[in-house]
């Protein structure tokens, strides 16, 4: 479902990756772990579209994405990629529910049809009382399945998280890792975690461990 292969990245004369070769199935939960540095965080962001390999390409569902325009690409993120970062990202002017419907919003929906996806979203993640809270009013551990919901609402194809508990206490981080294999048994989807918690690397399907850019 997911394919890269020979990916390098330089920043300057600093070499990240030294030509990565990652395939991912359907419905399979990877987690990459490794020390500061590695170069995990890179190689995620260029797996989800958000930067570009100096070498090699990415192939999701089919789909070369070395081939894509700027504007197809960013069409192809929105319609089969999640992103689930460590600071949730939440616009702090909306409410909860409001930020679930960006994704769906950006793809084209009305209002209506986007409101009805993150009202299920909100519901299925146990959410459905704070949708009208905003981001300060909600702790920690909701911050995160607001997020999740925002990551899901277009059913993408992959979702990449990056050290997405990492900002949250041990309780709320071992619900967090319970609901994206709870979400995977559900919906299938499929999921790369960058993480430093050894719990959840070690319930992945597979743990891949980086080093100096490479997979070891």
């Amino acid at each position: 479902m997911l394919t890269a292969t020979g990916i390098f990245k330089n920043y300057g004369d600093l070499e990240i990756l030294k030509g990565i070769d990652l395939h991912v199935d359907a419905g399979e939960i990877v987690s990459i772990v490794g020390s500061s540095g590695a170069g995990k965080t890179t190689l995620l962001q260029i797996l989800g579209t958000l930067d570009t390999a100096d070498k090699g390409f990415v192939s999701i569902n089919g789909t070369n994405l070395s081939g894509l325009s700027e504007r197809k690409m960013a069409q192809f993120r929105n319609e089969n990629i999640g992103f689930i970062f460590q600071f949730h990202q939440l616009l702090p002017e909306f409410t909860a529910i409001e930020n679930v419907m960006l994704p769906a919003l950006i793809r084209g929906l009305s209002k209506t049809e986007a409101e009805n996806k993150a009202e299920e979203y909100l519901e299925i993640l146990g959410l459905s009382d704070r949708a009208a809270h905003q981001p300060q009013e909600l702790s920690g551990g909701e911050q995160q399945r607001i997020s999740v919901a925002r990551a899901l609402i277009n059913q993408p194809k992959v979702i990449f998280a990056d050290e997405p508990s990492g900002n949250l206490d041990s309780a709320n981080s071992e619900a967090l890792h319970k609901l994206f294999f709870d979400l995977r048994d559900q919906f299938n989807h499929t999921f790369v975690i960058v993480t430093h918690n050894e719990n959840l690397a070690n319930m992945a399907d597979r743990k891949l461990k980086m080093s100096d850019g490479l997979f070891v």
